[in-house]
């Protein structure tokens, strides 16, 4: 099994972590660096900073877990996203933007391929994890809006990211394609 997680900000840095046991080669696409301000909302540590995000991540999962990963620091484009993602068993979206999103569903329903959606709203109320068939990107109000910086949604991040994570697990071991909508005050199954 082959996990190719696409974008490893605040969502998929959480989920990939806590994917880390699972009988898989986990794989990274991020083209972005990791700042400063990354370390409040995102599953990196201190002396990551100033490296790329998915490269960081790796070398994070096998110093402190053992684990083996792949990396690529580049962002997902219509003339690469076939070379990044044709071997993915599976496909977890973990962009913060409606452009990579429709990209790599696009590419994902062309293949044939399974792809799960990590999404939180901007106002950080909400979070969902949604397969492809049933997912609908939202437009930024503004282009490139941050919607986990700063920390202040940490523990939704958590809970957003954890749910992700049992989605992955559950589809790597039993093939469920199970849904949830994550507030602070409940994990609710939508669809299975």
């Amino acid at each position: 099994m082959r996990i190719v997680f696409c974008g490893v900000g605040a969502i998929g840095s959480t989920a990939a972590v806590l994917c880390r046991n699972l009988e898989a080669t986990l794989v990274f696409i991020d083209f972005d660096r990791v700042e400063s301000k990354n370390l409040l909302a995102q599953a990196f540590v201190k002396p990551s900073v100033g490296k790329n995000k998915a490269e960081a991540l790796k070398l994070q999962l096998l110093n402190l877990h053992g684990v083996k990963a792949e990396s690529f620091g580049v962002r997902v484009t219509r003339d690469n996203v076939a070379a990044l993602c044709g071997s993915a068993d599976l496909l977890v979206d973990c962009f913060d933007n409606q452009a990579s999103r429709v990209l790599l569903s696009d590419f994902a329903r062309t293949a044939g391929k399974p792809l799960v959606h990590g999404a939180l709203a901007a106002d950080g109320t909400f979070g969902l994890v949604r397969w492809d068939e049933r997912f609908i990107p939202d437009a930024e109000d503004t282009q490139g809006q941050a919607t986990c910086e700063g920390g202040a949604h940490l523990p939704l991040i958590g809970q957003l990211g954890a749910t992700l994570a049992r989605v992955v697990q559950d589809f790597v071991k039993h093939g469920a394609r199970r849904d949830a909508m994550v507030s602070l005050v409940a994990v609710t199954p939508t669809a299975q």
